[in-house]
C-alpha cells in the first residue's frame, strides 16, 4: 500500500458550516483512500466511498430541496447524481477486475471537488448559516505552507 497521502484536507475547503465541513473532511479521506489503496484494499475502499457519498449527497440534496432554497438546487443535485452514477459504473468495472478505473475515478474526484465546494457547496453553506444564525459563514483558514 502507498502510505503517502495523495489527497489531503486543506483549510481552503472550509465553508463555515460544521456539518458540511465535517462531511467534506470525510469525503477527502475517502478519495485519498481510493488513491492510496492497494489492489487488495481497493474494492473495500470503493464501497466506503460509495456509502459515504450516498449519505453525503442525500443530506445535501435534502437541504437543497427546501422550498426556500434559492434557485431550487437542481443543478447541484444533478452533479451529485452524476458522481453517484459514475461510482456505480466504477463498482461494476472493479468487480470485473479493472482496479485502475477506481484510481482514475479518484483522480477525477480530486480534480472535481475543489470547484464543486467553492461554487456549489459554498452557496448551500451560506444559505444554511443564514437560516440558522441569520448571518454569513465565518471561516478561519490557516495559512498553508507553499511546497518547496
Amino acid at each position: 500500500m502507498n502510505t503517502t497521502q495523495a489527497f489531503q484536507w486543506s483549510d481552503r475547503f472550509l465553508l463555515g458550516n460544521t456539518a458540511i465541513d465535517d462531511t467534506h473532511r470525510e469525503f477527502v479521506d475517502c478519495v485519498d483512500a481510493l488513491l492510496t489503496a492497494s489492489d487488495e484494499e481497493m474494492p473495500a475502499a470503493l464501497e466506503r466511498f460509495i456509502a459515504h457519498a450516498e449519505d453525503h449527497f442525500n443530506q445535501e440534496n435534502a437541504w437543497l430541496a427546501a422550498e426556500d432554497f434559492p434557485g431550487g438546487g437542481g443543478c447541484h443535485i444533478d452533479e451529485h447524481g452524476k458522481v453517484m452514477s459514475s461510482a456505480h459504473d466504477v463498482r461494476k468495472k472493479v468487480a470485473e477486475g479493472n482496479l485502475d478505473i477506481a484510481r482514475e475515478f479518484a483522480r477525477a474526484l480530486m480534480d472535481w471537488f475543489p470547484g464543486h465546494a467553492d461554487y456549489m457547496d459554498s452557496a448551500l453553506a451560506t444559505w444554511l448559516v443564514k437560516q440558522t444564525h441569520n448571518g454569513r459563514p465565518l471561516v478561519f483558514r490557516r495559512k498553508e505552507k507553499s511546497p518547496q
